[in-house]
């Protein structure tokens, strides 16, 4: 099953907030794995799709909305 509901440059809120208070992450790598990247601290995290799909709540911002 493919989830669609996202792509490369948008960015997404996770469940659990990142360590440095921000919930915002932009997906910087889509494969079969999926890269993130805080958008507080500019930390980034790689993660299987299957456990980025559990742990994604919602698109805050789509790439096409962006300047």
């Amino acid at each position: 099953m493919v989830n669609k509901d996202y792509d490369l440059h948008d960015i997404v809120q996770m469940r659990k907030p990142h360590p440095c208070g921000t919930n915002a992450w932009e997906i910087i790598r889509l494969g079969a794995d999926i890269r993130i990247k805080c958008q507080g601290c500019g930390q980034s995290v790689m993660m299987p799709r299957r456990e980025f799909n559990k742990k994604m709540k919602k698109v805050i911002q789509p790439a096409s909305q962006q300047a």
